[in-house]
């Protein structure tokens, strides 16, 4: 670690000097991000939106031409644990002195276990997992816990009286899924909620979900709960209209993406509910100003993810701004002097205001959207 440090504070000084740009002052601080996530491989749409949305605020935040500059290194880890903590120490080697990730919970829970023993500073948009932070004073979340997804979502379906008995299909093999499934169904008896029927399959690669849906239409479930990726989504919702059953499918943050998932017929997520803070319907100016910039640069609207990470961009430099953090900034002395910021911040972003406490955790408002004519409108 002792000779990472070394190289990497003599490159970052190199950097510093040949890749600042010349339209910029040459007092300007660049304070260099590590962004980490899965660019390639199933879980591909996650990592490319939370790439794109960081690259996007960036663009806004070096554009306004203020006192700092930020620059982004972007590293692939396939959705894979053991890549995960490649990609750490590449954009460490690299001069980072802080990450944007990584963007899905099992590589987050393995990096974040080496950050905390390191001392970098890491603040995940999209890994929800309590597992991520717990005992961890040097990470931090811009997106939902899993248990907070889970009570909302069962208080939502509640309060909108969408179900008289509810089924649930989950992977049991992703602490994502489980995570979210466990608080579902504890506040859904809380609530009185009827569970009528669980099943689970062990992998997002899994193609068959035959038997899990039959057991929700053999219990006769109105509504089923899918606490899953927008992948095995996809297919239990075709496998569904397959056999004529057409009850309220009901998700959380990993269903959106599912309308850009190539090959998918968006008439099949037609009604679809899902638990979101981000809509790119939405009629607010920032959100517009947002997709306008993301389509036209990357031909398609932005998801959650990708708002999730441009929201934590902007938290991250308002803290470094706060801090008084600069070009010169260790990755060890970021750390700490974020870790006293980010407790103070609020940040009117993309995905509601946010507010974090000292575990961690961001504090914002969860909004059910359903998919009508192929895209979110906000259910009233």
């Amino acid at each position: 670690m002792k000779i990472r440090k070394l190289f990497a504070a003599v490159l970052a000084l190199c950097l510093a000097a040949c890749m600042i740009p010349t339209a910029y002052a040459d007092d300007q601080i660049v304070i260099k991000v590590g962004v980490i996530g899965p660019m390639t491989g199933g879980a591909a749409v996650y990592g490319t939106a939370v790439a794109r949305g960081a690259q996007i605020a960036a663009n806004e935040i070096n554009a306004a031409g203020g006192p700092i500059r930020i620059e982004l290194d972007i590293q692939d880890d396939e959705h894979d644990p053991e890549k995960a903590i490649n990609a750490y120490s590449t954009v460490l080697d690299n001069g980072a002195q802080m990450i944007l990730g990584t963007v899905t919970t099992g590589p987050c829970l393995s990096v974040s276990a080496i950050a905390f023993e390191e001392r970098i500073f890491m603040l995940t948009p999209s890994a929800s997992a309590t597992g991520v932070t717990e005992g961890k004073d040097n990470v931090f979340q811009v997106c939902f816990t899993d248990p907070g997804q889970g009570i909302a979502a069962a208080d939502k379906i509640f309060e909108m009286n969408a179900a008289a008995k509810v089924g649930i299909i989950y992977n049991n093999a992703d602490a994502y899924s489980t995570g979210i499934k466990d608080a579902f169904v504890a506040q859904a008896a809380a609530l009185g909620l009827s569970v009528v029927a669980t099943s689970s399959f062990s992998a997002d690669s899994n193609t068959d979900f035959s038997v899990q849906i039959a057991a929700c239409k053999d219990a006769g479930a109105d509504l089923v709960f899918l606490p899953i990726y927008y992948t095995p989504a996809s297919l239990i919702l075709s496998q569904s209209n397959a056999i004529a059953y057409a009850p309220t499918f009901f998700g959380v943050d990993g269903m959106d993406g599912i309308l850009t998932l190539e090959g998918f017929d968006k008439t099949l997520a037609e009604g679809v509910m899902l638990l979101t803070p981000f809509a790119a319907s939405s009629q607010d100016a920032a959100t517009q100003s947002f997709v306008a910039a993301y389509a036209a640069e990357y031909g398609e609207e932005p998801n959650q993810f990708a708002a999730d990470a441009y929201d934590g961009i902007y938290a991250l430099y308002q803290a470094c701004q706060n801090a008084g953090i600069t070009s010169e900034t260790s990755a060890e002395e970021a750390c700490e002097l974020l870790i006293e910021q980010f407790p103070t911040l609020e940040i009117n972003g993309l995905t509601g205001k946010l507010s974090w406490n000292a575990t961690g955790a961001v504090t914002k408002d969860p909004t059910v959207y359903v998919i009508k004519d192929g895209a979110y409108a906000m259910v009233e």
